[in-house]
């Protein structure tokens, strides 16, 4: 049996982020991407 092919319904993004610990990365990622779901 053969499985069925995923298919990605959303577009794809990667976010880097680069700062000091405790500078609001998390939160801002978090942000973006709820934001784009």
């Amino acid at each position: 049996m053969a499985k069925p092919k995923f298919e990605r319904k959303k577009p794809h993004l990667n976010v880097g982020t680069i700062g000091h610990i405790d500078h609001g990365k998390t939160t801002l990622t978090s942000a973006i991407t709820r934001v784009l779901s």
